[in-house]
């Protein structure tokens, strides 16, 4: 009696872009929530305090992080 293995269960190249995507997803959580990092004013970007445009800078940046991490984890058609 053989058992078929399912390759997603075990490893193999898609528990790795599903892991790569869960990092991608989980650093702007971070960057955002850890509060402390970013509540200063200086530097100052166009006299915009950093506090402001840092956050800001993440709006294209979680754009960019949610469009890899979709790459990573579509399913491809099969031939």
């Amino acid at each position: 009696m053989t058992e078929s293995v399912h390759p997603s269960r075990h490893g193999g190249p898609g528990r790795v872009r599903r892991t790569v995507a869960g990092v991608c997803l989980i650093v702007p959580v971070i960057a955002l929530l850890w509060v402390p990092w970013y509540t200063q004013e200086r530097p100052r970007l166009a006299g915009v305090p950093f506090f402001y445009w840092y956050q800001l800078a993440w709006v294209p940046g979680c754009t960019l992080v949610l469009l890899v991490a979709h790459l990573l984890t579509r399913r491809r058609p099969s031939s």
